[in-house]
């Protein structure tokens, strides 16, 4: 069964104070975007959806050519769950897992992309995430779990309660769909959230209540899923890529 990832690509970026999109940024001589789709490659992903927007003709021009990725615009950017939904006509077509993972996150690991594709198969599920744990969660969504310990809701920071505040496991935007659950349920997402945006995570929400399961891959390391928003996150994740390709290949 073939396996589809869907990788953000379409921010600017601010914070990088340049115009480069942001994920073009090089890594150890690499833009960051290479690292996140060879990662899905060797994960079993033969096809990679490239969400694009910002520049969107240098990520083009960077990736034209290559035969397992495609583009889809996005324009504008009007949050995670729009950038998805805008990928509906490339996802009509396809039957297996789906997973969408953020282009701006190039020290994840095929291991732990393959760890989220297994558990979602085994367990049958609509849709498999991926937990960190947290000790400062900052502006993350927070995982919100029922008495039984499963997994109940996902409510970003700007959305939550402080009683949700205290909440350290965090969702880090990683997750794995079975493609027909992604196509029922994204026609329902709407923007009446806090900053008016479409969230994805609200698609967790509309298969719950669906009676879907769902299923979460706890304590994925922070590094796998370590965002770059500025300079000095450029940096730092260019030292933590060196250390580890000192350390051997990557698993």
């Amino acid at each position: 069964m073939s396996t589809t990832a869907i990788i953000l690509a379409a921010g600017k970026g601010t914070r990088m104070k340049s115009d480069l999109p942001k994920v073009l940024h090089p890594v150890c001589g690499k833009p960051m975007l290479t690292y996140v789709i060879d990662a899905c490659r060797d994960a079993g992903c033969d096809r990679m959806i490239l969400v694009v927007g910002h520049r969107h003709e240098l990520v083009r021009q960077t990736y034209e050519g290559v035969k397992d990725v495609a583009f889809v615009m996005q324009v504008p950017q009007n949050g995670t769950g729009h950038a998805v939904m805008v990928c509906q006509d490339e996802l009509a077509a396809i039957n297996g897992p789906v997973i969408v993972v953020a282009g701006d996150g190039p020290l994840i690991r095929p291991h732990t992309l393959r760890e989220l594709i297994e558990v979602h198969q085994q367990k049958q599920a609509a849709c498999t995430l991926a937990s960190c744990i947290l000790p400062d969660p900052a502006r993350y969504g927070r995982i919100i779990r029922d008495e039984k310990g499963d997994l109940a809701a996902i409510v970003e920071w700007i959305d939550a309660t402080e009683a949700q505040r205290a909440v350290n496991e965090v969702n880090v935007s990683l997750y794995c769909y079975d493609a027909a659950s992604l196509r029922s349920a994204l026609p329902r997402l709407t923007n009446h959230h806090a900053k008016g945006e479409y969230y994805l995570t609200d698609t967790l929400e509309f298969l719950r209540a669906d009676g879907k399961r769902l299923a979460v891959v706890a304590n994925v390391p922070p590094a796998d899923v370590m965002s770059i928003n500025t300079p000095e996150e450029l940096e730092e994740v260019g030292r933590m890529m060196a250390a580890r390709d000192a350390r051997g290949p990557k698993q």
